[in-house]
Protein backbone atom coordinates (compact mmCIF):
# COMPACT_ATOMS: atom_id res chain seq x y z
CA UNK A 1 0.00 0.00 0.00
CA UNK A 2 1.38 3.30 -0.51
CA UNK A 3 0.18 6.60 1.00
CA UNK A 4 0.80 10.28 1.10
CA UNK A 5 0.38 12.38 4.17
CA UNK A 6 -0.18 16.20 4.59
CA UNK A 7 0.78 17.44 7.65
CA UNK A 8 3.54 14.79 8.77
CA UNK A 9 5.72 16.94 10.84
CA UNK A 10 2.92 17.72 12.59
CA UNK A 11 1.95 15.96 16.71
CA UNK A 12 -0.67 13.35 14.93
CA UNK A 13 1.20 13.18 11.37
CA UNK A 14 4.57 11.58 12.60
CA UNK A 15 2.99 9.42 14.76
CA UNK A 16 0.63 8.41 12.29
CA UNK A 17 3.69 7.88 9.59
CA UNK A 18 5.66 5.68 12.38
CA UNK A 19 2.41 3.69 12.46
CA UNK A 20 1.94 3.50 8.47
CA UNK A 21 5.40 2.46 8.31
CA UNK A 22 5.49 0.13 11.09
CA UNK A 23 2.21 -1.71 9.08
CA UNK A 24 4.13 -2.28 5.88
CA UNK A 25 3.04 1.07 3.81
CA UNK A 26 5.20 3.33 1.83
CA UNK A 27 4.32 6.72 2.91
CA UNK A 28 4.89 9.26 1.42
CA UNK A 29 5.33 12.92 3.15
CA UNK A 30 3.72 16.19 1.26
CA UNK A 31 6.30 18.60 3.59
CA UNK A 32 6.74 22.56 3.23
CA UNK A 33 10.18 23.70 2.48
CA UNK A 34 11.27 24.77 5.75
CA UNK A 35 9.74 22.02 7.90
CA UNK A 36 12.13 19.97 10.03
CA UNK A 37 11.48 16.49 8.52
CA UNK A 38 14.42 14.64 10.88
CA UNK A 39 11.68 13.37 13.24
CA UNK A 40 9.77 11.31 10.20
CA UNK A 41 13.20 11.54 7.69
CA UNK A 42 13.79 7.48 8.11
CA UNK A 43 10.35 6.13 7.41
CA UNK A 44 9.27 8.10 4.70
CA UNK A 45 9.85 9.53 1.28
CA UNK A 46 9.50 13.34 1.33
CA UNK A 47 7.89 15.80 -0.95
CA UNK A 48 8.06 19.21 -1.19
CA UNK A 49 4.81 20.97 -1.51
CA UNK A 50 2.04 22.92 0.42
CA UNK A 51 -1.38 22.24 0.31
CA UNK A 52 -1.77 26.06 -0.88
CA UNK A 53 -0.62 25.43 -4.23
CA UNK A 54 -3.43 23.81 -6.28
CA UNK A 55 -1.15 23.43 -9.17
CA UNK A 56 1.42 21.67 -7.27
CA UNK A 57 -0.69 19.36 -5.33
CA UNK A 58 -2.07 18.02 -8.63
CA UNK A 59 1.36 17.15 -9.93
CA UNK A 60 2.17 15.24 -6.84
CA UNK A 61 -1.10 13.60 -5.67
CA UNK A 62 -0.48 10.55 -7.90
CA UNK A 63 -0.71 7.18 -7.63
CA UNK A 64 -1.54 6.96 -4.13
CA UNK A 65 -4.00 4.04 -2.75
CA UNK A 66 -4.81 6.42 0.06
CA UNK A 67 -4.13 10.24 1.10
CA UNK A 68 -4.02 11.37 4.94
CA UNK A 69 -5.11 15.16 4.82
CA UNK A 70 -3.69 16.49 8.06
CA UNK A 71 -2.03 19.71 7.23
CA UNK A 72 -3.36 22.96 8.69
CA UNK A 73 -3.14 25.42 11.44
CA UNK A 74 -4.79 24.98 14.81
CA UNK A 75 -5.17 28.55 16.30
CA UNK A 76 -7.12 29.71 20.26
CA UNK A 77 -6.09 32.76 19.91
CA UNK A 78 -6.59 36.26 17.74
CA UNK A 79 -5.21 36.93 14.11
CA UNK A 80 -4.45 34.54 11.43
CA UNK A 81 -7.42 34.65 10.35
CA UNK A 82 -7.03 35.31 6.46
CA UNK A 83 -4.22 32.60 6.97
CA UNK A 84 -6.38 30.36 9.11
CA UNK A 85 -9.03 30.04 5.96
CA UNK A 86 -6.61 29.88 3.30
CA UNK A 87 -4.98 26.65 4.55
CA UNK A 88 -7.18 24.90 6.62
CA UNK A 89 -10.30 25.77 3.97
CA UNK A 90 -9.08 25.77 0.72
CA UNK A 91 -5.90 23.78 1.13
CA UNK A 92 -8.42 21.17 2.33
CA UNK A 93 -10.16 21.66 -1.43
CA UNK A 94 -7.02 21.62 -2.99
CA UNK A 95 -6.43 18.07 -1.72
CA UNK A 96 -9.66 17.19 -2.81
CA UNK A 97 -9.35 18.66 -6.59
CA UNK A 98 -6.38 16.81 -6.70
CA UNK A 99 -7.35 13.55 -5.29
CA UNK A 100 -10.20 13.60 -8.00
CA UNK A 101 -8.06 14.95 -11.02
CA UNK A 102 -5.61 12.07 -10.18
CA UNK A 103 -8.48 9.65 -9.48
CA UNK A 104 -7.50 8.16 -6.20
CA UNK A 105 -9.86 5.82 -4.07
CA UNK A 106 -9.58 7.12 -0.78
CA UNK A 107 -8.92 10.39 1.28
CA UNK A 108 -8.74 10.33 5.20
CA UNK A 109 -9.50 13.65 6.52
CA UNK A 110 -8.75 14.33 10.26
CA UNK A 111 -10.79 17.65 11.33
CA UNK A 112 -11.86 18.02 14.99
CA UNK A 113 -14.61 18.04 17.97
CA UNK A 114 -14.70 21.75 17.36
CA UNK A 115 -16.75 21.21 14.02
CA UNK A 116 -19.30 20.11 16.00
CA UNK A 117 -22.05 22.18 17.41
CA UNK A 118 -22.35 22.03 21.11
CA UNK A 119 -25.67 20.33 22.85
CA UNK A 120 -26.37 21.56 26.17
CA UNK A 121 -24.01 20.41 28.96
CA UNK A 122 -25.35 17.19 30.37
CA UNK A 123 -26.08 15.88 26.48
CA UNK A 124 -24.02 13.13 24.69
CA UNK A 125 -22.08 14.38 21.84
CA UNK A 126 -21.92 12.30 19.04
CA UNK A 127 -20.82 12.54 15.36
CA UNK A 128 -22.89 15.54 13.43
CA UNK A 129 -25.24 15.42 10.88
CA UNK A 130 -25.46 18.43 10.02
CA UNK A 131 -22.87 21.43 10.02
CA UNK A 132 -23.44 25.64 10.36
CA UNK A 133 -20.29 27.26 11.00
CA UNK A 134 -22.58 30.80 12.76
CA UNK A 135 -23.05 28.11 15.60
CA UNK A 136 -19.39 27.64 16.18
CA UNK A 137 -17.36 29.52 18.55
CA UNK A 138 -13.63 30.88 16.41
CA UNK A 139 -12.13 30.87 13.18
CA UNK A 140 -10.60 27.87 14.09
CA UNK A 141 -13.34 25.58 14.56
CA UNK A 142 -15.20 27.67 11.85
CA UNK A 143 -12.53 26.67 9.21
CA UNK A 144 -12.85 22.94 10.09
CA UNK A 145 -16.66 22.82 9.09
CA UNK A 146 -16.28 24.45 6.14
CA UNK A 147 -13.48 22.25 5.51
CA UNK A 148 -15.26 18.90 6.61
CA UNK A 149 -17.78 20.12 4.76
CA UNK A 150 -15.94 20.48 1.46
CA UNK A 151 -14.53 16.48 2.51
CA UNK A 152 -18.30 14.92 2.95
CA UNK A 153 -19.97 16.61 -0.02
CA UNK A 154 -17.16 16.11 -2.82
CA UNK A 155 -19.25 14.91 -6.04
CA UNK A 156 -16.58 12.07 -7.55
CA UNK A 157 -18.36 8.57 -6.98
CA UNK A 158 -14.65 7.16 -7.22
CA UNK A 159 -13.26 8.98 -4.55
CA UNK A 160 -14.24 7.77 -0.78
CA UNK A 161 -13.94 10.08 2.09
CA UNK A 162 -13.88 9.38 5.77
CA UNK A 163 -13.58 12.04 8.32
CA UNK A 164 -12.35 11.90 11.93
CA UNK A 165 -13.36 14.14 15.51
CA UNK A 166 -10.17 13.80 17.71
CA UNK A 167 -10.82 15.78 20.69
CA UNK A 168 -8.21 17.32 22.72
CA UNK A 169 -4.10 15.46 21.86
CA UNK A 170 -1.93 15.16 24.18
CA UNK A 171 0.58 12.24 24.81
CA UNK A 172 4.87 11.94 23.70
CA UNK A 173 6.51 13.18 20.11
CA UNK A 174 4.82 16.76 20.12
CA UNK A 175 7.93 17.83 18.50
CA UNK A 176 6.40 21.54 17.30
CA UNK A 177 5.22 21.98 21.25
CA UNK A 178 1.12 22.02 20.59
CA UNK A 179 -1.19 24.66 22.67
CA UNK A 180 -1.67 21.48 25.44
CA UNK A 181 2.21 20.61 25.87
CA UNK A 182 2.58 24.57 26.32
CA UNK A 183 0.44 23.58 29.65
CA UNK A 184 2.52 21.25 30.43
CA UNK A 185 5.86 22.83 29.98
CA UNK A 186 4.50 26.11 31.90
CA UNK A 187 3.40 24.48 34.54
CA UNK A 188 6.44 22.56 35.12
CA UNK A 189 8.65 25.68 34.24
CA UNK A 190 6.68 27.77 37.40
CA UNK A 191 5.27 29.64 34.56
CA UNK A 192 1.68 28.74 35.81
CA UNK A 193 0.71 30.03 39.01
CA UNK A 194 -3.17 29.29 39.08
CA UNK A 195 -5.87 27.42 38.20
CA UNK A 196 -9.14 28.30 36.65
CA UNK A 197 -12.55 26.06 36.29
CA UNK A 198 -13.14 23.51 33.86
CA UNK A 199 -12.14 20.47 32.05
CA UNK A 200 -11.80 19.26 28.97
CA UNK A 201 -11.96 15.70 26.67
CA UNK A 202 -7.84 14.81 26.12
CA UNK A 203 -6.91 11.42 23.87
CA UNK A 204 -3.71 9.81 23.49
CA UNK A 205 -2.11 10.95 19.93
CA UNK A 206 -0.92 7.58 19.75
CA UNK A 207 -4.77 6.17 20.04
CA UNK A 208 -5.42 8.81 17.07
CA UNK A 209 -2.90 7.56 15.01
CA UNK A 210 -4.29 4.02 15.49
CA UNK A 211 -7.76 5.80 15.05
CA UNK A 212 -6.99 6.97 11.67
CA UNK A 213 -5.33 3.99 10.46
CA UNK A 214 -8.30 1.70 10.89
CA UNK A 215 -10.85 4.10 9.66
CA UNK A 216 -8.43 4.17 6.39
CA UNK A 217 -9.03 0.28 6.30
CA UNK A 218 -12.72 0.20 8.35
CA UNK A 219 -14.09 3.75 7.47
CA UNK A 220 -17.10 4.33 5.52
CA UNK A 221 -17.77 6.29 2.63
CA UNK A 222 -18.79 9.74 3.65
CA UNK A 223 -18.77 8.72 7.14
CA UNK A 224 -17.09 10.67 10.65
CA UNK A 225 -16.12 8.71 13.51
CA UNK A 226 -14.93 10.63 16.88
CA UNK A 227 -11.79 10.00 18.53
CA UNK A 228 -11.91 11.38 21.59
CA UNK A 229 -10.45 9.66 25.33
CA UNK A 230 -11.11 10.45 28.81
CA UNK A 231 -12.56 13.65 29.99
CA UNK A 232 -10.55 15.61 33.76
CA UNK A 233 -10.73 18.84 34.86
CA UNK A 234 -7.88 20.94 34.96
CA UNK A 235 -7.54 21.21 38.43
CA UNK A 236 -7.11 17.12 38.41
CA UNK A 237 -4.90 17.87 35.23
CA UNK A 238 -2.63 19.92 37.05
CA UNK A 239 -2.40 18.10 40.41
CA UNK A 240 -1.16 15.08 38.99
CA UNK A 241 1.44 16.49 37.19
CA UNK A 242 2.67 17.92 40.37
CA UNK A 243 2.43 14.84 41.97
CA UNK A 244 4.48 12.90 39.14
CA UNK A 245 7.08 16.10 38.77
CA UNK A 246 7.58 16.52 42.71
CA UNK A 247 6.41 20.21 42.35
CA UNK A 248 4.13 22.07 44.60
CA UNK A 249 0.43 22.19 43.87
CA UNK A 250 -1.42 25.05 42.46
CA UNK A 251 -3.61 26.18 44.92
CA UNK A 252 -4.60 29.64 43.50
CA UNK A 253 -7.95 29.72 41.35
CA UNK A 254 -9.06 32.47 39.19
CA UNK A 255 -12.51 33.36 39.12
CA UNK A 256 -14.13 32.12 35.81
CA UNK A 257 -16.09 36.14 34.97
CA UNK A 258 -12.78 37.32 35.70
CA UNK A 259 -10.16 35.69 33.21
CA UNK A 260 -12.96 35.83 30.49
CA UNK A 261 -13.47 39.31 30.78
CA UNK A 262 -9.51 39.92 30.98
CA UNK A 263 -8.81 37.25 28.15
CA UNK A 264 -8.87 39.38 25.19
CA UNK A 265 -6.94 42.00 26.80
CA UNK A 266 -4.71 39.46 27.72
CA UNK A 267 -4.74 37.62 24.18
CA UNK A 268 -3.82 41.41 22.53
CA UNK A 269 -0.81 42.09 24.89
CA UNK A 270 0.47 38.56 23.96
CA UNK A 271 -0.29 39.21 20.13
CA UNK A 272 1.71 42.05 20.20
CA UNK A 273 4.53 40.72 22.12
CA UNK A 274 4.68 38.05 19.29
CA UNK A 275 4.29 35.15 21.65
CA UNK A 276 1.76 32.57 21.73
CA UNK A 277 -0.58 33.02 24.96
CA UNK A 278 -1.71 30.32 27.18
CA UNK A 279 -5.14 30.77 27.79
CA UNK A 280 -7.55 32.75 25.62
CA UNK A 281 -10.87 34.01 25.27
CA UNK A 282 -11.75 30.74 23.33
CA UNK A 283 -9.85 28.68 25.19
CA UNK A 284 -11.49 29.65 28.31
CA UNK A 285 -14.80 29.13 26.72
CA UNK A 286 -13.53 25.86 25.57
CA UNK A 287 -12.53 24.47 28.88
CA UNK A 288 -15.71 25.79 30.54
CA UNK A 289 -18.26 23.88 27.55
CA UNK A 290 -19.79 20.52 27.16
CA UNK A 291 -16.95 18.14 26.39
CA UNK A 292 -18.90 14.88 27.23
CA UNK A 293 -17.56 13.10 23.37
CA UNK A 294 -18.85 9.91 22.85
CA UNK A 295 -16.17 7.79 20.91
CA UNK A 296 -18.91 4.49 20.63
CA UNK A 297 -18.92 4.77 16.93
CA UNK A 298 -15.50 4.70 16.66
CA UNK A 299 -15.38 1.71 18.91
CA UNK A 300 -17.78 0.09 17.46
CA UNK A 301 -17.01 0.37 13.61
CA UNK A 302 -13.08 0.71 13.81
CA UNK A 303 -12.03 -1.16 16.38
CA UNK A 304 -10.89 1.95 18.41
CA UNK A 305 -9.00 1.37 21.63
CA UNK A 306 -7.95 4.30 24.65
CA UNK A 307 -5.34 3.66 27.03
CA UNK A 308 -5.73 4.96 30.39
CA UNK A 309 -5.42 9.06 30.95
CA UNK A 310 -2.85 8.58 33.54
CA UNK A 311 -0.26 6.94 31.15
CA UNK A 312 -0.86 9.84 28.48
CA UNK A 313 0.08 12.44 30.91
CA UNK A 314 2.92 10.80 31.93
CA UNK A 315 4.43 9.92 28.60
CA UNK A 316 3.75 13.42 28.02
CA UNK A 317 5.92 14.78 31.04
CA UNK A 318 8.27 12.31 30.13
CA UNK A 319 8.87 13.33 26.73
CA UNK A 320 8.96 17.58 27.88
CA UNK A 321 11.51 16.54 30.38
CA UNK A 322 13.51 14.77 27.69
CA UNK A 323 13.27 17.50 24.71
CA UNK A 324 12.12 20.39 25.91
CA UNK A 325 13.62 20.88 29.61
CA UNK A 326 16.86 20.29 31.88
CA UNK A 327 15.80 19.73 35.83
CA UNK A 328 18.65 21.14 37.75
CA UNK A 329 17.89 21.11 41.77
CA UNK A 330 14.52 19.61 41.69
CA UNK A 331 13.97 22.65 39.18
CA UNK A 332 13.14 22.77 35.48
CA UNK A 333 15.10 25.20 32.80
CA UNK A 334 13.44 25.35 29.31
CA UNK A 335 16.49 23.64 27.22
CA UNK A 336 18.67 26.68 24.99
CA UNK A 337 18.55 24.56 21.96
CA UNK A 338 14.43 24.54 21.51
Amino acid sequence: MKALITGATGHIGNVLVKKLAKEGYEVHALVMANDDISNIEPYVTTVRGDVTDREKLVEVVKDYDVVFHLAGIVEIGLGKKKKLYKVNVEGTKNIIEACQLNNIKKLVYTSSVHAIIEPPKGQTITEPTFFNYKKVKGHYAKTKVLATELVLNQESKDLQTIVLYPSGIIGPYDYKLSNFGQVFTDYMLGRLRAYIKGGYNFVDVRDVADGIYQASIKGKDKEGYILSGHSITVKDLLDYIAEYTGKKKIKTKIAYWFIKSMSYFAELVFYIMRRRPLFTHYSVSVLNSNHNFSNDKAKRELGFTTRDIYTSIKDTIDFAENFYLIKINNKYRKKVSN
